[in-house]
C-alpha cells in the first residue's frame, strides 16, 4: 500500500451489520454515506485522543474529580450545554 497525500481519498471495504446500513443509507443517501463515515471516524479518533489525555493524566494526578469534570465540559461545551452533556441531552 502505498502513502497518500493529504486530501486524497482511499477506497476501503469495511463490513456492518445490514440494519445499520440500511439506517445509515436512509439518513444520508447513497452519496453522503462516505461523508457521514469520514465524519464519524474523526469523531471516534478525537475521543479516542481525548480518552488518552485523560488515561495520562489520571496516571500522574489520579482520578479526575467532579469539579475537574464540570470545568472541562464548560470549557468544551459552554455554561448551558455542560449540562446538557452531563443529562444525555447534546
Amino acid at each position: 500500500m502505498k502513502p497518500t497525500r493529504a486530501g486524497t481519498t482511499e477506497n476501503i471495504s469495511v463490513s456492518m451489520p445490514a440494519e445499520l446500513v440500511s439506517e445509515l443509507r436512509s439518513r444520508t443517501g447513497r452519496r453522503g454515506l462516505s461523508g457521514y463515515i469520514t465524519e464519524a471516524v474523526r469523531h471516534q479518533l478525537a475521543m479516542d485522543g481525548l480518552a488518552e489525555i485523560v488515561a495520562a493524566h489520571e496516571e500522574v494526578h489520579g482520578a479526575l474529580t467532579e469539579h475537574e469534570i464540570e470545568t472541562a465540559r464548560r470549557e468544551l461545551f459552554g455554561d448551558e450545554n455542560a449540562r446538557d452533556v452531563e443529562r444525555g441531552v447534546a
